[in-house]
């Protein structure tokens, strides 16, 4: 814990780990995973430091003007990831094993949660019986695709930095 904490130094600003893309050979990540371009709305707002904690092909989307730390390739395994989650103020995640380690650990976690949602989510509500510390930000059509969901995330996000001034 005392590497990553030295890693990431201090920050006045939120701190908040993302995962955008489960593991592609997952039957339903077609529906599940997201593209980076997808979450602009949310990367915009002002007063947070971004993490990625993105693993696998989708990490390569991340480009380095985008200002994200990207801890990504160096984290060897769920300890190092649970590490981080735990430094972070916040992990905003896909339905992808991060966003359930996180609930595990009782961490905050916001989930994105594809319009077909795995049956564990159910198919309304932003809570989950899983996890007290997860919210779930519902894609409510495919038509609409995951901008209004985002948006939703978008405007929470900067109330929560709003919260913290």
């Amino acid at each position: 814990m005392a590497a990553w904490k030295a890693r990431l130094g201090d920050s006045a600003d939120l701190t908040v780990a993302l995962v955008w893309a489960g593991n592609p050979d997952h039957t339903n990540d077609h529906n599940r995973s997201m593209a980076l371009a997808d979450l602009a709305p949310l990367l915009q707002v002002p007063g947070v430091r971004w993490i990625s904690l993105q693993k696998g092909p989708a990490a390569a989307d991340l480009p380095r003007r985008l200002g994200v730390l990207d801890l990504g390739g160096e984290l060897k395994d769920f300890a190092d990831t649970a590490a981080v989650m735990t430094l972070a103020d916040l992990v905003v995640s896909v339905d992808s094993a991060p966003c359930h380690l996180a609930g595990a650990l009782g961490r905050p976690v916001w989930t994105m949660i594809p319009f077909a949602p795995d049956w564990r989510w159910g198919v309304t509500g932003a809570d989950t019986a899983w996890y007290g510390s997860m919210k779930l930000y519902r894609q409510a059509s495919l038509e609409e695709g995951w901008i209004p969901a985002v948006e939703a995330a978008a405007r929470d996000l900067a109330a929560l930095v709003a919260a913290r001034v």
